[in-house]
């Protein structure tokens, strides 16, 4: 009878108490066991698609077209870095017309960018619309400053021009112990006319 109870207890060589459990937990080792195998054929079936042998020539590049955009962002943002050292004032001139993009087109542009690197842009909407607005509102001070920026330049018509200011006039047509001035004008002098 002991003998009995035991065998329904434990079964022929079984553990009934766990088989028993099993229908109301689910065992963790065959659990772990299961997902383990789960993972590893998820993995063979993805090597299997992305194996060399197996891609053409159309899938090679749609995969090098999608490399492009990011390296492109990242050394453009740099180049531009480098344009505003290089020459400034190309540099402002760019920047301005940028800030006269028109609002609708930097949301579309926002959304294409969102698109293709996440949903960030979205937590970052406001802040991007009060710059744009802010920026917008700047736009006449831009174009003034790029005015101002092209007067500067050297070949700039009447950048030479002292305006009203008597002793500047005075001080330029006074005659000054330049060396390097008088021997140009001695040279000058002394050269045979050029003749055609």
């Amino acid at each position: 009878m002991v003998r009995d109870i035991l065998r329904a207890l434990f079964g022929d060589g079984g553990n009934v108490i766990a088989e028993t459990v099993e229908v109301f937990r689910v065992n963790a080792e065959a659990a772990d066991q299961r997902s383990v195998e789960t993972q590893h054929a998820a993995l063979e079936q993805m090597a299997g698609e992305f194996r060399l042998e197996n891609r053409g020539l159309f899938d090679r590049i749609i995969d090098g077209l999608n490399r492009i955009p990011r390296p492109a962002m990242a050394l453009g943002t740099l180049g531009l870095f480098v344009a505003a050292m290089v020459d400034p004032l190309w540099f402002g001139e760019r920047m301005t017309g940028l800030a006269l993009v028109p609002e609708p087109l930097w949301w579309l542009l926002g959304a294409i960018v969102s698109f293709y690197f996440g949903a960030r842009y979205q937590s970052k909407g406001q802040d991007f619309q009060r710059a744009v607005a802010l920026t917008m509102a700047r736009a006449p001070q831009m174009v003034e400053s790029i005015r101002t920026l092209r007067a500067l330049r050297y070949d700039s018509p009447g950048v030479a021009d002292s305006g009203s200011d008597a002793r500047l006039v005075m001080s330029a047509l006074a005659s000054s112990d330049n060396p390097a001035i008088d021997e140009w004008r001695r040279r000058a002098q002394a050269a045979p006319p050029a003749t055609m």
